[in-house]
């Protein structure tokens, strides 16, 4: 789960916010209607007192957008009290036109449905009460008559329905809106955290396994170079070749078992500024010299620094390109291009084999699972390459259809530094891939 940092904003914040802007159209309406009434309908009104009324909410409003943007959050109880403050204002204007003859009336549940979305229960009912009396004190109470015709108050029960269920349904859909922003911000934490959990396990897997490995390998390497040594003068030649590729076997088992214990990734690597074209000519080195590799670089991104873990990004582009060369065909080429804008680096790894069909893009990615032949990937490659990206607040995307070839898209800041500053929590789960899909 992501962590919270100064660029979350606080949940105070956030139905602070939604409370000012319904503040600002409710100020809105309140002076439209107002202008309305003494100019188009020619109400008899009492201007200065209700202008006075406007004016107070328009200042609570600027002072309470003011606090807010100020402290970035704001208190449960401040809020309560401005809605509080909004119903005496809607009682007040009540009594002012017409008492609980005015149609706009319906507007108190528009204060009671928001109190609902934004406070706490108590508060909730506390301005329910509170609307309940001043509805109840304007049937009470002598109040300024409405002198209107019986056709004009049922334009205005209809305007004032349509004007109260807007309010409603429009912050009832910000709110189913929101929810549903949250359940797909919290599944997309779930998965993360539970790639993060899949990758800390091989990562302990694959260094207990260095650790156990790395003398019984030593011990084979040593007897395979002693008998290539004492075989070579035998007249069998295939003996020592045989010692020689055990040999070279053993120590391509110790490349991988060190790189898989030691080369963790992001987590604990130290940034390095380096220009985008070092950065992906370092990614190239080991590779294959077929498929051949083109790269589609302007001067000026070549030319870009970038502030990266370098290591574990170069290993990570490396997989991709590897696994870029497998899927071309013999004669074709891999093509790698890079833009940068608004200080995210995209690059693009395009191969032109067979592509994938949708049931096998939805699985590639996984953990241990390869379309290769055996021996030829463990299924690890793209799981941990997109662990590299993600650590770093960037991402990686895959584009493949069957007969069309498949583009990979990773994304990432220029400065992963700056993924603190996007509440990308704690680091992901990282890795740098050696080997294919």
């Amino acid at each position: 789960m992501a962590r919270r940092n100064a660029s979350i904003p606080d949940a105070s914040a956030v139905n602070a916010q939604w409370l000012i802007q319904l503040r600002w159209a409710q100020i809105v309406g309140q002076a439209a209607t107002v202008l309305g009434a003494d100019v188009l309908l020619g109400v008899d009104l009492p201007l200065y007192l209700l202008w006075a009324v406007v004016a107070v909410g328009l200042g609570s409003n600027i002072a309470l957008a003011a606090s807010v943007r100020r402290r970035g959050r704001a208190d449960g109880r401040v809020l309560a009290a401005v809605m509080a403050l909004d119903i005496a204002a809607l009682t007040g204007l009540l009594y002012l036109t017409g008492g609980a003859d005015n149609p706009f009336g319906f507007l108190y549940l528009v204060q009671i449905a928001l109190a609902t979305v934004i406070l706490e229960a108590a508060w909730t009912w506390a301005l329910v009460a509170l609307s309940f009396l001043g509805f109840g004190l304007l049937l009470l109470l002598d109040h300024r008559p409405l002198t209107v015709s019986p056709h004009t108050r049922a334009i205005g029960v209809w305007v004032a329905l349509g004007v109260a269920s807007a309010f409603i349904v429009h912050f009832l859909l910000r709110v189913t809106h929101a929810l549903a922003a949250r359940d797909a911000e919290l599944a997309e934490a779930h998965n993360l955290a539970a790639r993060q959990e899949r990758l800390a396990s091989l990562a302990t897997m694959a260094a207990g396994a260095a650790h156990e490995l790395a003398t019984p390998l030593g011990t084979v390497a040593l007897v395979a170079k002693e008998l290539e040594r004492h075989l070579a003068g035998h007249e069998n030649r295939t003996l020592a070749e045989d010692a020689r590729l055990i040999r070279e076997q053993v120590g391509r088992c110790r490349a991988i078992l060190d790189q898989m214990a030691g080369g963790t990734g992001a987590a604990g690597e130290g940034l390095v500024s380096q220009p985008v074209a070092e950065v992906l000519a370092e990614a190239m080195t080991i590779v294959r010299p077929e498929p051949a590799i083109r790269t589609s670089v302007t001067a000026e991104v070549a030319a870009t620094v970038v502030n990266l873990p370098v290591r574990a990004v170069t290993q990570a582009l490396r997989s991709l390109i590897t696994n870029a060369q497998d899927a071309s065909p013999a004669g074709s080429e891999v093509l790698v291009s890079a833009t940068c804008r608004a200080g995210v680096l995209a690059i693009d790894v395009v191969d032109r084999g067979r592509g994938m069909s949708a049931e096998v893009l939805a699985r590639i990615g996984e953990p241990f699972y390869t379309t290769k032949q055996p021996g030829r990937g463990m299924g690890l490659g793209l799981f941990l390459a997109r662990a590299v990206f993600e650590s770093i607040g960037g991402a990686m995307a895959i584009d493949s259809r069957e007969g069309a070839g498949t583009r990979v898209t990773v994304t990432m800041p220029t400065d992963a530094a700056a993924r603190a500053q996007r509440g990308r929590g704690t680091p992901r789960a990282t890795n740098a891939p050696a080997g294919g899909i």
